[in-house]
């Protein structure tokens, strides 16, 4: 199965490290918040990261093997967007994550898949 991405500030990810699993969905929102985690098919990681993480620092994408997770991943349609986005329906064991890559914004200020991020 395809890798699926999810951007998340470093800050977390090293937390959720130290705990074993990684429990927030989005910017600013929680897995409790919300009740999945929101990721992201390769081809939608750009116009996510520029509509929602636009000014933020110090993130990164994190690289999920769909098949080593734990909890019930969904691809779930989402108006405005052709493409289905996968949803991870509890927490996301990290190691489900096979890659972290920095992710910084260009010097137009726009994110674009980091070269190293995943295959």
């Amino acid at each position: 199965m395809a890798l699926i991405y999810h951007v998340s500030l470093a800050s977390d990810w090293n937390q959720a490290r130290g705990a074993g699993e990684y429990r927030v969905s989005t910017r600013d929102r929680t897995l409790d918040d919300v009740g999945f985690i929101h990721c992201s098919q390769r081809s939608q990681v750009e116009a996510v990261a520029n509509a929602v993480y636009k000014g933020a620092e110090d993130l990164v994408l994190l690289s999920i093997d769909p098949d080593r997770l734990q909890s019930e991943i969904r691809y779930d349609h989402v108006d405005g967007w052709k493409d289905p986005f996968p949803h991870i329906y509890g927490p996301l064991n990290t190691d489900a994550v096979v890659d972290v890559s920095p992710l910084r914004p260009g010097p137009d200020g726009r994110f674009s898949f980091p070269p190293t991020g995943g295959a």
